[in-house]
């Protein structure tokens, strides 16, 4: 059944007709294999990629590391879960290395974000330090290429 989630997650709009073919089972089996993991929490949701860039929609993007002091009998669940409790929050992700948790996080501008950081993420108690990094440019996202052209800045091919 893990091939039925692969073709889901590369495309979720495909015909249970085509999935059944691609994952060798027939179409009622794909449906009940959906919905089973639906109900089990195995599909968390379908979301589509959009490129932003290409909207006239303002955007800003941060990946923001955080070093954090867990709880003496929760870790760090108890400090993620009131993170992810933020409407800007898209992300929070428990990381191994120089930081605890990475968040991904959308506004409008550079300084909402920076203000969100100062103002509602940094003074919780158990928040040590953080580092935020603005992402310029999308590549690549969930292994969808975001660009029509294989140059870098200056104009030169790279491939």
């Amino acid at each position: 059944m893990d091939r039925i989630l692969k073709i889901l997650e590369d495309n979720a709009r495909l015909p249970l007709e085509d999935i059944a073919a691609m994952a060798d089972k027939t179409p009622e089996e794909v449906a009940a294999a959906i919905d089973e993991y639906a109900k089990a929490g195995v599909i968390k949701g379908y979301k589509t990629l959009v490129d932003w860039d290409r909207t006239d929609s303002v955007r800003v993007r941060a990946l923001i590391e955080l070093k954090v002091s867990p709880k003496k009998d929760h870790g760090f669940d108890e400090i993620a879960s009131t993170i992810a409790l933020f409407p800007e929050v898209d992300s929070v992700m428990l990381m191994s290395g120089g930081y605890d948790l990475g968040l991904v996080m959308t506004g409008k501008s550079f300084q909402e974000i920076a203000l969100f950081v100062a103002l509602r993420l940094s003074p919780l108690d158990d928040v040590l330090s953080t580092a935020t990094h603005f992402v310029l440019r999308t590549y690549k996202k969930d292994g969808v290429m975001y660009t029509d052209e294989n140059k870098d800045e200056r104009g030169y091919n790279f491939l």
